[in-house]
């Protein structure tokens, strides 16, 4: 595999492309899961290409929500903050702000098997939102949500990401998704970066490349 992209401070991209494409790998080597046989990798302004994932400037959200099913909401999100839960009182006004804005402060105290799934997921949103890193990689976290609550976690991210000036980077098989919080994406096949441009141009077919995704400008 063979990725050469320049991201903007504060900008949201769609990663695409058919499976095994690639676009996983891509989010591991930014968060420091998987590191490059050669090349190096920037982020923030920084060289980070042997960083740990620890000590990287990013969050990550997956498509399983991994909350600790033992742990309260309240707790899940202040292990964000520390591994051991032991938060000041700054840090607890904090966590207190994040679950306000993800509509979740009347689940705090609340075990995550007592949540919907659109809830579940707001909380892990919630959880990387509070280590206030400037990059956020999601790894197709909403796919398993019905269409409704996939566009209320879209909008959610939409304004919290333009808020804070977020630099995001999205992975996702669908592309009405894709459109409506990425204005560029990336179209990845067999591993290397087949289109780098605007959304738009392929859910119209304007671009050549939307012929990979199937979709034609008749």
């Amino acid at each position: 595999m063979q990725f050469d992209v320049t991201v903007k401070a504060g900008e949201r991209i769609a990663i695409l492309g058919p499976s095994g494409a690639g676009k996983s790998t891509l989010l591991s080597l930014i968060a420091g899961f998987q590191f490059p046989e050669q090349g190096n990798i920037r982020l923030d302004g920084k060289n980070h290409t042997k960083t740990p994932p620890s000590k990287r400037p990013v969050s990550m959200l997956f498509q399983e929500n991994n909350l600790f099913s033992h742990l309260t909401i309240e707790q899940n999100m202040g292990l964000g903050l520390h591994p051991g839960l032991r938060l000041s009182a700054e840090q607890k006004k904090i966590l207190q702000q994040i679950a306000t804005q993800v509509s979740l402060e009347e689940c705090l105290p609340r075990l995550p098997a007592q949540l919907s799934g659109g809830q579940r997921q707001r909380a892990a949103l919630a959880r990387c939102l509070i280590r206030h890193q400037p990059i956020l990689l999601l790894d197709e976290p909403f796919s398993a949500l019905d269409p409704a609550l996939r566009n209320e976690m879209l909008e959610l991210l939409d304004q919290i990401c333009s808020e804070r000036q977020i630099t995001l980077l999205m992975v996702s098989h669908n592309l009405d998704d894709a459109a409506k919080i990425a204005p560029r994406s990336l179209l990845i096949v067999d591993g290397k970066i087949h289109y780098d441009g605007e959304t738009e141009k392929l859910v119209s077919g304007e671009a050549n490349e939307a012929v990979i995704l199937g979709i034609t400008n008749i």
